[in-house]
């Protein structure tokens, strides 16, 4: 179990140029208010000065501290040859001429062995990226210390809690420091160390108080009581100590901070360490082995590798899906382009393809939401325009009076003894003319659906297309382009059909009533029909009636119009013109079904053939001959920039997780227990 905390820190070291936002390693992380004694309990576990002093905020960035146990200097030039993970590490610093030093993971090669440097370098580092002003940032800064005195930890120190901005600090400072504790204690796979003071009321520790919110059970929380030696006269923390007053599930240690005129005067810490040692047993005999810095190490120590031995089967689970999506990500994203003829025919060939089985119901990504493609203009053939020429009446807009009047004008000056074959051609042409307009509205409804084909092929297609948006654009433009061609030649195919209609009433039709029939079927019902009168009224009143000669006395200078007499303003029709529209009707009720079934059946072929076939036909090599030049090729593949940015940033992600899958993949099962 002595590998688990090495491999955290390895694991830190991998994620720290991606982010570690998507993994959640397990670590400890301290929170305390600002003077706690935070710096001085970290100080403690490492047993040597090495963080920033002052007053005010001191911590303003969080500081991933890792503590990596090595053999003595001697012992280290010994095992130069050694074995085993331990001995690896050490290897790696046999040239270190120092029994304890320290490494940034910003400052690559570079071994710091005075901690005063580490110290200036800390602060140098906060600066850089938070300014002199007191801000903060959520940047961590990574720091491994190895020593022979210390134990294998991981801390994680972020800045103390403050109440009130000092300075130029801004005005919530207070909620942008919670903020970040709480993103960091947030983590399940964190145990968080809260510092609380001895000489406050650890009823209103603000460090308890934040890791009750995300840790209520107190599973993950260890409290640490520090400065028992400034309590006031006549009081101790024995009954905090003990869990009494607040109980904390994984334990509460007490410890003695070094005081200000101990940091002044330099004094060692491991004097400090001693003295402390001697405080406990003179005012905590009975916890003595309980309490102080060195059991805290060993207790933080050990909470660490059991945290890390529960929480590593799933890390690894976690690693290995995350793998997987990523790789997907990164395939998504394709390669970068190296033969641009090669990925311009891919491009091409893959964007004529999904819009060819999005018309005939084969492609990958079918909509549920709505229909598409050669379902919807299914949808428009028989639901749509069916409908729409099944709503249409043979006889609407056709009123006695248009039917009488076209008998007439079809006589001409003598009184018809049959029902002129004019009049009937005259008036099934003006009802065939209404067929035009559905006929013409079901080809546009067809061509915007196959504009629409466009965009959802876009949006579905390979990510190659998406990739390039020059390319993207060219295909749209060319594919419009083409559908905008064939546009007026489907409408002129569609007219012709009504044209063709028009052109030749076929009253020899097979399934057209037959004239003579009609006529006897009419007279056989006229008897039935005559005592329903029917009126009609003329299409216009004359209003400046003359007075007909007879019934009046005109004046001797004004000629007489006959065209003037008053028409009677409505009359029932008689028995022959009841029977003569009668049979115009039927006639005209008969072949314009005729043509309604022919224009049905025909528009949707006509619109297959010139505009939805066609276009599935040629829209390759209309795509290759408008796009396929040595002059486009390397304009229509620039890459755009963010969807190379994406792909850099998905491969060192990806990169990072394979090193993290065979860090942990190195532990073996058995060493788990």
């Amino acid at each position: 179990m002595e590998t688990l905390i090495p491999t955290i820190n390895r694991l830190q070291e991998v994620f720290q140029t991606v982010g570690t936002e998507i993994i959640q390693l397990p670590q400890i992380v301290v929170v305390g208010t600002q003077s706690s004694g935070k710096s001085s309990v970290l100080e403690s576990l490492v047993g040597r000065d090495f963080l920033p002093r002052g007053s005010g905020i001191v911590t303003r960035r969080p500081l991933v501290l890792q503590l990596v146990n090595v053999a003595p200097q001697q012992e280290r030039l010994k095992n130069e040859h050694g074995n085993g993970l331990k001995q690896n590490i050490q290897n790696s610093y046999t040239g270190v001429k120092a029994e304890e030093w320290g490494t940034f993971l910003h400052c690559k090669n570079q071994i710091f062995t005075d901690f005063l440097e580490i110290r200036k370098e800390i602060e140098a580092e906060t600066e850089r990226t938070s300014g002199d002003n007191k801000g903060i940032t959520c940047e961590p800064i990574y720091l491994k210390i190895f020593s022979p005195k210390v134990l294998n930890l991981t801390l994680v120190d972020l800045p103390g809690i403050i109440k009130v901005p000092v300075g130029d600090q801004p005005e919530n400072i207070e909620a942008q420091v919670q903020e970040m504790i709480l993103s960091f204690i947030s983590n399940p796979n964190s145990l968080i160390l809260a510092v609380s003071p001895a000489n406050s009321d650890l009823a209103t520790s603000d460090a308890l108080k934040l890791a009750r919110e995300v840790d209520p059970d107190g599973r993950r929380t260890l409290l640490v009581v520090s400065k028992l030696d400034l309590m006031d006269a006549g009081t101790d923390a024995l009954e905090v100590l003990l869990g009494r007053v607040i109980p904390v599930r994984l334990g509460i240690i007490g410890v003695v901070n070094r005081s200000q005129h101990d940091i002044n005067t330099q004094k060692s810490l491991e004097d400090s360490i001693k003295d402390e040692h001697v405080f406990l047993q003179r005012h905590y005999p009975s916890l003595v082995s309980r309490a102080g810095s060195r059991y805290l190490a060993k207790t933080l120590s050990k909470l660490l590798m059991h945290h890390i031995r529960d929480c590593l089967p799933e890390l690894k689970t976690r690693v290995t899906v995350l793998i997987s999506q990523y790789q997907a990500r990164l395939n998504s994203y394709g390669q970068p382009v190296e033969d641009h003829s090669a990925t311009l025919l891919q491009i091409v060939t893959k964007f004529a393809t999904d819009y060819c089985n999005t018309i005939e119901g084969t492609a990958r990504h079918i909509q549920t939401s709505e229909l598409c493609g050669g379902a919807r203009i299914c949808y428009i053939f028989h639901e749509t325009f069916g409908r729409t020429l099944q709503s249409i009446d043979p006889l609407g807009g056709l009123t006695d009076l248009d039917i009488l009047t076209a008998i007439r004008n079809a006589t001409g000056p003598r009184p018809a003894l049959f029902v002129p074959e004019v009049s009937f051609e005259l008036l099934v042409k003006r009802q065939i003319k209404r067929l035009e307009e559905p006929s013409m509205r079901c080809v546009e409804l067809v061509h915007e659906e196959l504009q629409r084909i466009i965009q959802h092929c876009s949006s579905y297609s390979t990510q190659e297309l998406l990739r390039f948006p020059k390319l993207h654009d060219s295909i749209v433009e060319v594919v419009t382009g083409l559908l905008r061609k064939r546009l007026p030649i489907t409408n002129e195919m569609v007219h012709n059909l009504i044209s063709i209609e028009l052109a030749y009433i076929n009253t020899k039709h097979p399934d057209f009533t037959d004239a003579a029939q009609v006529s006897a079927s009419v007279n056989s019902q006229q008897a039935d029909t005559l005592d329903g009168g029917k009126h009609w009224k003329t299409e216009k009143t004359v209003e400046n009636k003359a007075q007909v000669p007879g019934f009046g006395s005109p004046s001797k200078t004004q000629a007489v119009n006959l065209l003037d007499t008053a028409v009677p303003i409505s009359r029932k029709l008689s028995a022959k013109e009841q029977r003569d529209c009668e049979i115009i009707q039927r006639l005209i009720n008969s072949y314009f079904l005729i043509v309604r079934k022919s224009i049905q059946d025909s528009v949707p072929k006509t619109v297959m053939h010139f505009l939805v076939n066609f276009v599935k036909e040629h829209l390759q090599s209309e795509l290759v001959g408008q796009l396929y030049k040595q002059g486009l090729l390397q304009e229509l593949l620039i890459e755009s920039q963010e969807t190379a940015q994406q792909r850099t940033e998905v491969a060192q992600m990806l990169e990072a997780l394979k090193k993290a899958n065979n860090i942990i993949s190195e532990i073996r099962e058995t060493h788990l227990w």
